[in-house]
């Protein structure tokens, strides 16, 4: 695996002049719009956002239903192996390439991306700045469907997803059965249950902790912080890196990827995140869940 999960864009250039043949670039462009009153996972593909415009030789993730599970009751579950191999495959993800994924929106749905393919076992590392940096920085962009030829291949991909945690294992945290601490990646309002919410029930698991992966990021142009300026950020709410285990939640497991992508590129390893987040724990309302702060 690349030893840091970050690209620059003009590492990325040059990879995409020298090393064409052993790297796949993914957009996985996503759009998750406000809640409404009779929706509230207003999702859609950013299929039409790549086709408009996208970093040369890409190709474009659906997050929303070609990597997740159908059968599960909650939105961008993690599909099973046998899905996830037929359409990375697909792709052009087979073994002894290197995965660049970026975004058009906020680089929570790269990092998302970046989380499932690094659970694999696959080297994949996030566009920092995502597409809006490739921009600013004067470089070419395509439009249209003509990605390059897709590389042919067996895929191995690693079995265990040791980097999820699922219901079974919050609740454990929750109840004191198991150790590690919980971190919710949400913003401040939403944790204290003061904010706007997709959920049945607002505020957060209890004994929950709160880092919202946005803080992580700088606000002018969207791309992680230093490792030192995010460590003094995480280190009063996770303790040092490698203090304890740790799951990270968000909604819907989006922003909980985002949070453990600056996480990662600033020494914390010892990491996992609740695919189904809130939108699976507030599902039950005999799930207990706390507000204030």
């Amino acid at each position: 695996m690349p030893e840091h999960p970050i690209i620059s864009v003009p590492d990325l250039g040059d990879r995409l002049t020298t090393a064409r043949e052993t790297l796949v670039v993914l957009d996985a462009t996503t759009h998750l719009d406000p809640p409404t009153d009779t929706e509230r996972w207003p999702a859609r593909s950013g299929r039409d956002t790549w086709l408009a415009e996208h970093v040369p030789g890409s190709r474009h993730l659906d997050l929303l239903t070609a990597v997740s599970d159908p059968a599960v009751a909650y939105h961008f579950s993690v599909a099973p192996d046998e899905r996830l191999e037929r359409t990375l495959r697909a792709l052009g993800v087979v073994d002894g390439v290197e995965v660049v994924v970026y975004d058009s929106t906020d680089g929570f749905w790269a990092a998302r991306a970046w989380w499932m393919l690094r659970d694999l076992g696959l080297p994949v590392r996030v566009l920092d700045g995502g597409l809006a940096a490739w921009r600013s920085a004067g470089r070419p962009v395509e439009a249209g469907d003509r990605p390059p030829a897709t590389p042919d291949g067996p895929l191995t991909l690693r079995p265990g997803r040791t980097t999820w945690a699922d219901l079974d294992d919050v609740t454990a945290i929750v109840e004191g059965r198991a150790d590690g601490q919980l971190v919710c990646a949400l913003g401040a309002e939403q944790f204290r249950g003061v904010g706007t919410t997709r959920y049945p029930r607002a505020g957060h698991i209890p004994g929950s902790r709160n880092l919202p992966a946005g803080s992580l990021r700088d606000a002018a142009d969207g791309r992680l912080l230093d490792p030192d300026a995010v460590r003094s950020l995480a280190e009063p709410v996770l303790g040092a890196p490698g203090s304890q285990p740790t799951v990270l939640y968000c909604g819907a497991g989006i922003s909980a990827a985002g949070l453990a992508l600056g996480l990662v590129a600033a020494g914390y390893d010892d990491l996992r995140v609740y695919d189904g987040s809130l939108e699976e724990w507030t599902a039950d309302g005999s799930r207990p869940m706390a507000v204030g702060d």
